[in-house]
């Protein structure tokens, strides 16, 4: 078993995406960060893990006719409450999805599926004003150095057509609230013409290893003994943009025991 490492690579690329319903936003008034998500159920046990469901997405946010900077890297902690499993799911490699549309993609990767989700962007060029882009994302198993690793497969097809892949290597945390670290360097998008401004992502996948029921990411509610319930930190996420500027974010969500 290992922490919850889909969930770090979800939040990490929250940032990207749409507000949602009890979103948190970071920042200032020149550049907000916000995102938000929720797992499914959150009654659960409080001495064991059960499968779970986790959705989440956010935004990048400036003022009128401002336009947002790259982001350039981006850290995210989890916190250790929570845990997921990739025993016994094949593993697909960068290269066998670079310069794939998503069908393609799921066709050469499909065993090793883990999420997937939707994002918009806006690209720009010298001679014509900002225009939306939209897109399919998908998140799949991989190893990245002897490591465990996320791949985003982010692809646009409306109304250009483009394909990037993220990597996103894990640490394991031995002490404090958090036990997963997760970090990616984000490429230059279009020569720096272009922005995503938009992404929402949804794990959950159950799957079979020699006849035995596994879930991919599972948790518990880990509140002390006679308590109902707990509220947590749920990630904390540090967003590097181009110029050096940083935003450091946090989403704080609650469990009740079952």
């Amino acid at each position: 078993m290992r922490r919850l490492t889909l969930i770090a690579m979800v939040c990490a690329m929250a940032l990207l995406g749409a507000g949602i319903a009890r979103g948190e936003v970071f920042g200032d008034a020149q550049l907000r960060v916000s995102f938000g998500g929720r797992f499914v159920p959150k009654i659960l046990p409080r001495d064991r893990d059960v499968p779970v469901q986790v959705s989440l997405n956010g935004a990048i946010r400036t003022p009128e006719g401002v336009r947002p900077p790259q982001v350039r890297r981006i850290s995210f902690a989890v916190n250790r409450y929570g845990r997921l499993s990739t025993d016994g799911l094949p593993v697909c490699r960068a290269g066998v999805i670079e310069s794939t549309d998503s069908q393609l993609a799921l066709e050469r990767c499909r065993g090793a599926l883990v999420g997937n989700g939707h994002f918009g962007a806006s690209l720009e060029s010298p001679s014509l004003k900002s225009f939306p882009v939209e897109g399919r994302v998908l998140a799949f198993n991989a190893r990245a150095g002897g490591r465990p690793a996320i791949l985003l497969h982010i692809h646009a097809s409306n109304p250009v057509t483009a394909t990037v892949v993220l990597i996103f290597k894990i640490r394991h945390l031995k002490r404090g609230r958090f036990g997963t670290m997760m970090t990616t360097n984000i490429p230059r998008i279009a020569s720096d013409l272009g922005y995503v401004t938009d992404i929402s992502l949804t794990f959950g996948r159950k799957y079979r290893v020699d006849g035995e029921q596994r879930s991919l990411v599972s948790a518990r509610c880990a509140a002390p003994a006679g308590f109902p319930g707990a509220i947590f930190t749920f990630a904390r996420g540090i967003f590097t943009f181009a110029g050096g500027k940083q935003v450091t974010t946090f989403l704080t969500r609650d469990c009740v025991v079952r």
